[in-house]
């Protein structure tokens, strides 16, 4: 029986040209034009470096490090505190080009004696929309604050021994040296969440693709009404088919549908786009990841389209408030303004949207390089509002379907 419902469903879309379209050909010209068009827009370089800096090190040190990044005026601190590897990771994606973390124990490995002196380590978070240009001159920039301490150190030893003069020299010497200075003063820094800058197409083809996902909610309500208009479902319940197996005879098909529709568009903008001028799509490193994020994008799609069928009567009904509901979700998400370009205040509305969830999943695979690891929040919350939309819409059609008997 199960096998007989899946084999129809895909024959009723099969026959939807114009659901075909909205789902394949729609997506697919949205990323071609949109990668042209905002080629320009993306490649836009910032005038000025936001950071934050989390101190666990908490000496006279470290403060001074902080000072000395402060003193900078192409750099501006925020203070914030930044507890735990989530909210680093909030903080770059909506306001922060770097955050630096300054672990335990940094002074006293920094001051040792050299033959019995490690590597000292920096963590820096870099945002996925910096460049490596970037990246590298807020090294230099921390290279340079850490050998400042190292000279200061220096002269502290040996002002007993030295003259003044000699000391200056010496000190004049060092800082000369600002291209090897993280060298000099045995700095390693651990580059955490660092991507490339997202171009036009890196942005496009993960927004459009999550609003092409979402549009199943057209063909799979339409197709459900009309069935129900024709006692297609009572007869089927009549048949002693459960509400979860008729269900799943509707989730099955369009979450294969969905994923169809993820490659394809990936294809689109790794092999179609670039002919026309635009950057490529680069594809992460981790299928785990983009497998999990995109299961539960089409969990909460379909969840949502079944929701709207079993709530409405018209196919007319349908096909509008699935569409109002696509349109308002994409704008407020990030689909079809980016998030980086909205004030404070629409960034964290945009945290109510599925599709922002989503679009925050992709992006953590495709720029910056993540693996499943990353996207766990993202795809739990897809997955328990896809399966929530599917309870509240089996408590429906089954009261439906009561008053129908």
């Amino acid at each position: 029986m199960f096998k007989v419902m899946l084999i129809k469903e895909f024959k009723l879309v099969w026959r939807d040209k114009h659901a075909l379209a909205a789902l394949f050909i729609m997506p697919a010209i949205f990323i071609l034009i949109m990668s042209i068009a905002l080629k320009d827009t993306f490649n836009s370089d910032r005038s000025l470096v936001n950071y934050a800096v989390v101190d666990l090190d908490k000496t006279g040190q470290s403060l001074e490090l902080m000072s000395f990044l402060e003193s900078d005026k192409g750099l501006h601190c925020y203070s914030m505190v930044l507890a735990n590897p989530a909210e680093r990771r909030r903080a770059l994606r909506e306001e922060l080009d770097f955050v630096v973390e300054i672990p335990a124990g940094f002074t006293e490995r920094l001051l040792r004696a050299d033959a019995e002196r490690p590597l000292v380590s920096l963590i820096i978070y870099a945002a996925a929309d910096i460049k490596r240009e970037m990246l590298k001159l807020f090294k230099s920039r921390l290279a340079g604050g850490v050998l400042r301490l190292r000279l200061t150190d220096m002269k502290l030893t040996l002002s007993p021994l030295l003259p003044e003069s000699d000391l200056d020299k010496a000190a004049a010497k060092f800082a000369g040296l600002e291209f090897d200075a993280a060298e000099i003063a045995r700095v390693r820094f651990n580059d955490l969440a660092v991507g490339q800058k997202p171009t036009s197409t890196q942005q496009s083809v993960p927004s459009w693709i999550v609003f092409g996902m979402f549009f199943v909610i057209i063909p799979l309500s339409t197709i459900f009404i009309n069935e129900q208009r024709q006692n297609t479902l009572l007869r089927m319940s009549s048949m002693n088919v459960s509400t979860p197996l008729l269900f799943a005879g509707k989730i099955v098909p369009y979450m294969l549908i969905n994923q169809i529709q993820v490659w394809l568009m990936i294809a689109v903008g790794m092999f179609v786009v670039p002919l026309f001028g635009a950057d490529a799509l680069t594809l992460g490193k981790s299928l785990g990841g983009l497998f999990m994020v995109s299961f539960g994008l089409s969990l909460s799609a379909v969840g949502t389209a079944i929701l709207i069928a079993v709530s409405v009567k018209t196919v007319e009904q349908a096909t509008t408030i699935g569409g109002i509901i696509n349109i308002l979700l994409g704008a407020v998400g990030g689909i079809m303004v980016p998030k980086f370009f909205m004030p404070e205040v629409m960034q964290r509305l945009a945290e109510i949207s599925p599709m922002s969830w989503g679009l925050d999943g992709f992006l953590d695979i495709f720029l910056r390089g993540l693996g499943p690891e990353s996207v766990m929040e993202e795809s739990f919350k897809l997955i328990v509002l896809g399966v929530f939309l599917l309870l509240v819409a089996g408590v429906v059609f089954n009261r439906k379907m009561r008053l129908n008997v």
